[in-house]
């Protein structure tokens, strides 16, 4: 089974489902993506889209996002069968 395509965050529409599948950033953006409780794996909901920020939805916190995060990570489509997170 192939693997699904990734997408950047920024590119999602309002209203859909993902998993954060990879964060293409340093540590410390990892770090403060992690105190935002964000990481690889986390299942996330785009709420708004501000330019090409994000407001998302994750474990029933909303954050803002900027541009150049939202750019730096990838997600994959949260499916309805299968998945667990």
């Amino acid at each position: 089974m192939s693997e699904l395509p990734t997408i950047t965050l920024d590119r999602l529409q309002v209203g859909k489902d993902a998993l954060i599948a990879e964060i293409r950033g340093d540590r410390k953006l990892t770090r403060q993506l992690l105190g935002l409780g964000i990481r690889v794996g986390s299942r996330i909901r785009i709420m708004q889209q501000r330019g090409k920020g994000v407001v998302v939805a994750c474990d029933g916190n909303r954050v803002a996002l900027g541009a150049t995060i939202a750019h730096r990570l990838y997600t994959r489509p949260a499916g309805e069968a299968g998945s667990t997170q």
